[in-house]
């Protein structure tokens, strides 16, 4: 005699959905590898590299060689020297200052510039303009801005902010712009469907999708900033970066190290708080 399930246990038991062919095979693609593509592309690869290394003239041996002198440069920055650490802390908060300052500018202004970089809120004739000028900017280093502001507005921090704003319109102003291009499209085609003006789709339909993406990607800027201020004072542009490069030039090696291990405190924390931050809103 053959006991029947009861009904109860045929609900209890999950059930597992059912897929058609074509939607199988659909699914199924996206985790095969391309393995033809992949076999044809892998040597071209290859080749591009060897032919980097080569007329990039990079050396394994040479590097291998030079590391002896590397280390040697090390070990002349122990034990570090902390005469001079008032005259560090207080660059250090010029550079952070720096950092703050010349990221909120370039946030706002990278936003700005943005929306006119969005193909999927700008206009044409005001995309390609844009993207232009974003590609121009982004092709000079940080380094030729500060040289310039420098003979413009003299020696200080106020060159070095100048140069980081203007910078940050060329690297996170591409980025924010992509941000707004992946949102979903729903809900502004809803929204354009219902009579919304262009800034009300952008602002009720594009921003709260990118907020999280673009809160994230100002807190990157901000310790790219702090870095890159490090390297502004080399030309006389505000920050520690005077400071580093004079204790170089001068041999002052302790002096050196201890900027070095201050820098790496102030990165290190800066990168800290920014992950916490991050990790709350996404």
């Amino acid at each position: 005699m053959v006991l029947s399930q009861p009904d109860t246990d045929r609900k209890n038991t999950p059930q597992h959905p059912q897929l058609d062919a074509a939607e199988r095979v659909r699914l199924e693609r996206a985790f095969r590898a391309p393995r033809a593509r992949f076999m044809l592309g892998l040597p071209l690869v290859v080749l591009i590299l060897v032919w980097s290394f080569v007329g990039a003239k990079f050396d394994f041996a040479k590097l291998g060689e030079g590391s002896v002198n590397m280390m040697t440069f090390v070990s002349r920055m122990f034990p570090p020297t902390w005469e001079k650490i008032g005259t560090i802390v207080s660059l250090l908060i010029e550079t952070l200052q720096m950092a703050v300052v010349g990221t909120a500018l370039g946030a706002v202004l990278s936003l700005f510039v943005a929306f006119g970089a969005a193909s999927n809120i700008a206009p044409k004739w005001l995309y390609y303009p844009t993207r232009w000028l974003m590609n121009v900017i982004r092709s000079l280093p940080d380094l030729v801005f500060a040289l310039m502001f420098v003979s413009a507005v003299g020696l200080g921090p106020f060159a070095g902010i100048l140069a980081m704003t203007v910078g940050s319109i060329g690297s996170i102003g591409k980025v924010f712009a992509e941000a707004m291009e992946s949102v979903d499209d729903g809900p502004m085609t809803a929204m354009r469907a219902v009579g919304a003006s262009p800034r009300q789709v952008t602002q009720y339909g594009v921003l709260p999708q990118a907020a999280p993406l673009l809160v994230s990607y100002t807190l990157l800027l901000f310790e790219g900033n702090v870095r890159g201020a490090t390297i502004l004072g080399m030309v006389g542009a505000g920050g520690i970066g005077l400071e580093l490069t004079t204790a170089m030039k001068m041999y002052d090696y302790g002096h050196l190290s201890a900027i070095v291990i201050c820098i790496i405190v102030l990165v290190t924390v800066i990168d800290q708080l920014s992950a916490i931050i991050r990790r709350k809103i996404t």
